[in-house]
């Protein structure tokens, strides 16, 4: 595979590994960020090789002005993503099959973002520093779980200002990698169907620079 033609690629997860991921969201804290009221996070950088994944030393998640404008320049912390759902097969081959489409080495750092995006009685941005890049080789957002919303469409751009290549809900089970260095994307806000109840969008969101 020649990874330097490959700008995106959608692929398909395994239903029961998605099921064995699904609980965790439940346990995600908020945090004193901006946005921490209500996209709760857990954050971990890890090693993936055939055998499993290894989980490096927690650090900070920063990301130059240039790149967010929304909280840039900032040394965000966020708990570390529990260790039960790191050794989980489901999270094993999340991993390997971001690491097997873009062809990193088992040392290559992986970040990842555990994610849950809560819309209590009102639409709330998912992606609140626009039409972006993160500042890496290559992201993969992961659909890992969907309740009571509308929107949270994903959306893919040739340049920040162009109109979208494509918009979908990605929906559980679905990763869509994509070259960070030449695409943009965002997703759109998303509203409960049911303001009587909370709605939630649950991803993984997994990015690497490469060696």
């Amino acid at each position: 595979m020649n990874t330097s033609s490959l700008l995106m690629q959608l692929n398909q997860l395994d239903d029961n590994h998605i099921k064995q991921l699904q609980p965790s969201f439940g346990n995600l804290p908020g945090t004193s960020h901006a946005d921490g009221g209500y996209r709760l996070r857990r954050y971990s950088v890890v090693h993936v090789f055939n055998g499993g994944v290894e989980k490096l030393p927690p650090r900070p998640f920063m990301q130059t002005s240039d790149i967010n404008e929304f909280q840039g320049d900032v040394a965000r912390t966020f708990e570390d993503i529990e260790s039960e759902t790191v050794q989980k097969p489901g999270f094993h081959a999340m991993c390997r099959t971001f690491r097997d489409v873009y062809q990193l080495s088992d040392d290559n750092d992986i970040e990842i973002h555990q994610i849950r995006i809560q819309a209590d009685n009102q639409s709330v941005q998912v992606a609140p520093e626009g039409v972006h890049q993160d500042g890496f080789d290559h992201i993969a957002i992961v659909s890992i779980g969907r309740d009571n919303i509308e929107g949270g469409d994903f959306q893919v751009f040739s340049h920040k200002t162009s109109a979208p290549l494509f918009s979908l809900p990605l929906e559980p089970g679905q990763m869509a990698a994509l070259d960070d260095r030449t695409l943009w994307h965002y997703a759109e806000p998303i509203t409960p169907v049911d303001n009587q109840k909370p709605g939630t969008m649950d991803v993984f969101v997994l990015t690497a620079t490469r060696k």
